[in-house]
């Protein structure tokens, strides 16, 4: 992988920057810029402040226009802030007239989505993939990225391509485009093989927004330890493990988290870490049900999945975090009957929306797992049934 700079040791100040369009709220920008501080923490940053700036179009060279990006300017000398973070892409020349103003280092919300995944690769084929989206996002901002990434040190945004690929030229680029599309192709070839030697089991894949509980629940149902946490792209490699219940056995999957604006070239340079998604038998669409934004996050995973032509497999939608749901909308004073009405209506709610394939859980608290069981069970003993009409499977 491109030789990486070293990892920074405090965190970094930033600031947020987001534009308002015509068919936007605020309080749609705002939640768009929690998620964002949410990134950025992720990738060991302290959000500071979040600016925003209403606009029909955001402006070609700067952005945000002049008279922001001069008081973002005087806002970071001030408060000596060491990043802004933009939540949208920026081109190569807007980065470049922007750094120039606020002297300070810019980044786009892929750029820092591109930080957090270098971090996080473990295996040779997230390296790789990651490597490629790196390049793929450098390739139209050579200009600006030059000036953006000079910066010694180390920090964030700064892993991935470092001084020697910085003054490399286009043509170079290309080059180790090409090169990695080659290497990333083979280990897409040891990867396609060992999928197929899995023989005849039915395959069941976690999909959701990234943070809603897959890796814990991952854990839950097949007892393993991968690794979970409460942040932002926990895990990027594919783990799949053999699970067997009441004597029927499959195969589950843990994959990488959606996220909304999620960049096109990293999309696509996991296009076979994904493809455990497209062979999938069963979705596990797993939802944080206690996320104020839940429904916005189910649309961006289905959108995501039409994308990745995944969309017509069956799809059971696990609503998780239920415990925390609870803490959040039943007070105490709140009788029993009451807080009954309000979990009847949501499950009335749902079960017509997925035509009753859903079912309410806590993978930590590991409640209601037995009914999600069954569930899986169910259908898993009916694609078998379906594929293998006379065929006795013994285990």
């Amino acid at each position: 992988m491109i030789e990486q700079t070293k990892k920074i040791k405090s965190e970094e100040r930033a600031i947020l920057v987001g534009v308002i369009r015509q068919e936007q709220t605020m309080d749609q920008v705002r939640e768009y810029l929690d998620e964002l501080s949410f990134l950025a923490e992720t990738a060991g940053a302290i959000t500071v402040k979040t600016f925003t700036q209403n606009v029909q179009h955001p402006d070609s060279k700067t952005f945000v226009g002049k008279g922001k990006l001069e008081e973002i300017r005087d806002y970071c000398a001030a408060k000596k802030i060491d990043l802004v973070i933009f939540d949208d892409e920026l081109t190569g020349s807007q980065l470049l007239n922007i750094s120039e103003v606020a002297k300070t280092t810019i980044l786009d919300r892929s750029d820092l989505i591109l930080d957090i995944f270098a971090r996080r690769a473990r295996t040779a084929q997230a390296k790789v993939q990651v490597e490629l989206a790196q390049y793929q996002y450098l390739l139209p901002r050579l200009k600006g990225m030059w000036k953006h990434l000079e910066r010694q040190g180390g920090g964030i945004g700064t892993r991935g391509p470092g001084e020697t690929e910085i003054e490399t030229d286009r043509r170079i680029v290309k080059d180790k485009i090409a090169l990695l599309r080659k290497r990333l192709g083979e280990i897409d070839k040891q990867s396609f093989t060992q999928r197929k030697e899995r023989g005849e089991f039915i395959r069941v894949s976690l999909v959701g927004y990234t943070n809603v509980g897959k890796s814990t629940l991952m854990n839950t149902l097949s007892k393993s330890e991968v690794f979970a946490e409460n942040k932002l792209f926990a895990t990027l490699d594919t783990t799949t493990r053999k699970v067997v219940f009441e004597n029927t056995p499959f195969l589950l999957s843990d994959t990488v988290g959606f996220i909304r604006k999620l960049p096109h070239h990293l999309i696509e340079s996991f296009k076979s870490t994904l493809d455990e998604v497209r062979e999938a038998d069963i979705l596990l669409h797993v939802v944080d049900i206690s996320h104020h934004q839940h429904e916005d996050q189910i649309g961006t995973v289905n959108k995501t999945l039409q994308e990745l032509k995944a969309f017509d497999k069956p799809i059971l939608t696990i609503f998780n975090k239920m415990d925390l749901y609870e803490q959040k909308n039943f007070d105490d004073w709140l009788s029993d009957e009451t807080k009954q009405d309000i979990l009847n209506e949501l499950h009335e709610k749902w079960n017509n929306i997925t035509e009753g394939n859903c079912v309410f859980i806590s993978a930590l608290e590991k409640t209601n797992l037995e009914e999600l069981r069954n569930f899986i069970l169910n259908k898993v003993r009916e694609i078998y049934g379906i594929r293998y009409p006379y065929k006795t499977m013994l285990y």
